[in-house]
């Protein structure tokens, strides 16, 4: 399939070699500061998502597991304790290296960790029982390729869950919402990170991904059955889901 000639980075359209180059200097200026934000932007409420989600992913020793975009490790962590044999991919090296450092720390051992891009993954057809990707998929250049590889890189009857901001259908909290994420998220980037317009960024692209019934529809045109939705503070968060048979 031909690859489009414009994306979106924010509310900007750029080619896809500009959002790839602009996402990876978002994630390496954040980095470092990453998990703290998240803490404070959802008020703590990401790891009682990532729990749930989790759970909906239902890990199991000896199975092979993908967390995409797997940053810095939190839904690893989480994967790792069933005892499943876990790979953390992710384009960003500083994503990457955080996350290992924060492994150590811990003493979470037997993670592999792999640079690798979500559209053309350098792992071998139908080899992952299930598949993971959290608040990752839509910083992602081309979405369609990589729910596609997605679906190349796993087993027949393997699993894909999503875990991913979406539009909020709470036509009331839709607008607070709206207000605090464009006003008070970049400034809590500027005074944490020091870095306003990642942040805003990140709330930008939250506004041009597709809803939810929308993002279903895309998984299901790449090939996955099944396919399911639960959505979270009225759609606000979205866990998606899709079996590859």
């Amino acid at each position: 399939m031909s690859t489009p000639e414009t994306v979106s980075f924010g509310y900007a359209d750029v080619t896809p070699a500009e959002k790839t180059a602009k996402v990876g200097a978002v994630f390496s200026s954040v980095a470092r500061r990453y998990d703290i934000m998240n803490d404070l932007m959802s008020a703590g409420a990401h790891r009682l998502w990532k729990d749930d989600f989790v759970g909906r992913v239902r890990p199991r020793a000896g199975e092979a597991i993908l967390d995409l975009a797997g940053g810095t490790g939190d839904i690893a962590f989480r994967l790792a304790t069933s005892g499943a044999s876990v790979t953390v991919a992710d384009i960003n090296a500083d994503m990457l290296a955080v996350g290992e450092e924060r492994a150590a720390k811990r003493g979470i051992a037997g993670l592999t960790w792999r640079a690798a891009n979500a559209e053309a993954m350098p792992f071998d057809d139908a080899f992952f029982d299930a598949a993971a990707i959290a608040f990752g998929i839509r910083n992602v250049t081309d979405i369609p390729a990589a729910l596609r590889d997605i679906h190349r890189v796993l087993k027949y009857g393997g699993r894909f869950f999503c875990l991913e901001f979406s539009t909020c259908e709470w036509p009331g909290f839709a607008k607070l919402y709206d207000a605090y994420s464009h006003h008070v998220v970049p400034r809590i980037g500027q005074a944490v990170a020091g870095d306003a317009e990642s942040y805003r960024y990140l709330i930008e692209s939250i506004r041009r991904f597709p809803d939810m019934q929308a993002f279903a529809g895309m998984i299901r045109a790449a090939g996955f059955s099944r396919v399911a939705v639960t959505p979270i503070l009225g759609g606000a968060v979205a866990i998606h889901s899709g079996w590859k048979l």
